[in-house]
């Protein structure tokens, strides 16, 4: 039985109220609360600006480091740590260690507003926001740390809060992860259970600010689509989209279970590949939904991998201000990526997913069985579940492990569990960041930086997703690796898993100009610098966007040679 978290840490920038909610949720618990500044001060014997004015920023940091080892000792504490506390990697590993980590997040204004009503006086009074412009530098200092901030196990949005509120939430938070812990035997599992409200036999729910769209996983569940929809409230007139060859093998199946259900459908279908994920074939869809006389109300159903999942959503999200979405998916990559999250988008000639939006579906049903007619070179979207273990979960890495060959073979009960995890993986981290505002589901990204560049690189014709983001990983590894952040033997694991399922670890013939190019026009560039997703450990992503170029380059040869 997984033992339920016995510390809680209070993560955030200055501002965003640590000090004053963990006595506060330490006293609803029972607990001692713990603030690590003051631990600080009371070791130094002066106070924090004394300490930067003195001895600097470098001194602060090591009795910072020293104060986190303290406040970690006891059980059954509330630890508030110091809005750059996390930024170590040997304290981010403490605090996570038996710990539920909460992040305190609001806005600079907030944050501002707080500082310059709290007992600390003026923000210039704190010795990292001085200068003329105080808000600029909170928004500055709070950008660069919030990729660390995002790696807390739940964030609590503090804006229009009071502290009793604000704990509230937080103890509530632990309740639930504590009573998760104690009725299921590991971290995925806890996260794995339905919540009670979830439809029958649903894997999951995605819960965004607008939307609640739940994810069924089966074997053979293609027959349930027209009663889904109805569940769903979904029984208007459909359009299918699907590619020419998905829709050869499933397409008859799909329109019958609507049929039954009573759900009137019409079809289309895109030559299959990546280079149908454009504009001018979203322009062909469009103009077919026109001569359809499609109106609002009525659903798009995207049937097949995950480029009809990107460019039926895409056009489910432009088409009339958006139309119902229902996500069939019927590849791997479609149902543990594509499918699950609210990415829509078509591609541009110089970079993957240029155009696009957030679109939730309001349904996604993933037919496992469905892998079983995929060319062998189509399985290669196992690269981003196993991503999603790299990331986030080391159980699931050793599943994979385990089952390895089992999954390759899609034996039904194996295979469906593989999906079912990463999905709920998937979606916890889609339902606390829907729009990668907080930094969390950018960890997603892990390898795509120069996946994504080869794809953009070999004119999206040489590579499936899931080969390129294999060798994307295969570079991100080695960048980690080259940093000290990930052990060798960690990062031979990785490859060799990969290389388990068949995925290549580089690739000869690629032009490095294009590539390094590509990689500069990518999604998660900030003020001109790469943001890369690299791993500090098995399932602990962390992002960095300080990797000097020198170390892209070694890890590009590697990959590219």
């Amino acid at each position: 039985m997984t033992r339920r978290p016995e510390r809680i840490v209070l993560t955030g920038f200055s501002g965003s109220g640590k000090s004053v909610v963990a006595p506060i949720v330490a006293q609803r618990l029972g607990w001692e609360a713990v603030d690590t500044d003051s631990l600080v001060e009371a070791a130094a014997g002066r106070s924090i600006a004394d300490i930067f004015a003195h001895e600097g920023e470098a001194r602060f940091r090591e009795l910072e480091a020293d104060a986190v080892r303290r406040a970690c000792a006891p059980e059954r504490t509330v630890v508030a740590v110091g809005g750059g506390a996390t930024l170590r990697p040997d304290s981010r590993r403490l605090l996570a260690d038996g710990g539920f980590v909460v992040c305190l997040e609001a806005r600079p204004e907030t944050v501002l507003q707080r500082l310059r009503e709290g007992a600390a006086g003026d923000p210039l009074d704190r010795p990292l926001l001085a200068g003329p412009d105080p808000l600029y530098r909170i928004r500055e200092l709070k950008a660069a740390r919030q990729p660390v901030y995002a790696l807390a196990d739940h964030t609590v949005h503090t804006d229009g809060l009071s502290p009793e509120e604000t704990a509230a939430e937080v103890a509530q938070a632990w309740e639930e992860r504590s009573a998760a812990a104690l009725a299921a035997p590991g971290r995925l599992e806890a996260i794995a259970c339905p919540p009670a409200d979830a439809p029958g036999g649903a894997a999951c729910v995605v819960r965004t600010a607008g939307a609640a769209c739940p994810v069924f996983v089966e074997w053979g569940g293609l027959s349930s689509l027209g009663a889904r929809m109805r569940d769903a409230g979904l029984t208007a007139q459909a359009y299918l989209i699907s590619d020419e060859d998905v829709f050869a093998r499933y397409g008859m199946r799909a329109q019958a279970a609507l049929e039954a259900a009573a759900i009137p459908v019409s079809s289309h279908t895109v030559p299959p590949g990546e280079a149908s994920k454009s504009l001018e074939t979203a322009a062909a869809v469009y103009d077919w939904l026109i001569e359809q006389r499609a109106e609002r109300g009525q659903a798009i159903i995207a049937l097949g991998g995950g480029m009809v999942t990107d460019l039926a959503g895409f056009v489910a999200a432009t088409y009339a201000r958006g139309l119902p979405l229902v996500h069939v998916p019927t590849s791997v990559l479609a149902m543990v990526d594509a499918a699950v999250g609210g990415k829509v988008g078509v591609n541009h000639a110089r970079a993957k997913n240029a155009i696009g939006a957030f679109y939730q579906p309001r349904l996604v049903l993933a037919d496992v069985s469905t892998l079983g007619t995929l060319p062998r070179r189509e399985l290669s979207g196992w690269a981003e579940a196993v991503k999603h273990a790299l990331i986030l979960d080391a159980e699931m890495l050793a599943f994979f492990e385990r089952h390895a060959e089992a999954v390759l073979r899609l034996d039904p009960e194996p295979t469906t569990e593989a999906i079912r995890r990463s999905v709920v993986i998937k979606a916890a981290v889609v339902s606390e960041d829907e729009r990668e505002e907080t930094g969390r589901r950018t960890l997603l990204n892990y390898g795509h930086t120069v996946g994504h560049a080869i794809e953009a690189a070999t004119a999206y014709g040489r590579f499936r997703h899931g080969e390129a983001d294999a060798i994307g990983m295969t570079a991100a590894a080695a960048i980690s690796r080259r940093l000290g952040l990930l052990p060798p033997a960690e990062e031979r694991r990785q490859r060799e898993l990969l290389e388990r399922f068949g995925l290549p670890a580089g690739a000869d013939g690629i032009d490095r100009a294009a590539v390094v190019s590509a990689i500069a026009l990518d999604k998660k560039v900030r003020a001109g610098a790469v943001r890369w997703v690299l791993l500090e450990g098995i399932g602990r992503a962390v992002l960095r966007d300080d990797v000097p170029q020198a170390v892209v380059e070694e890890a590009l040869d590697g990959v590219l040679s």
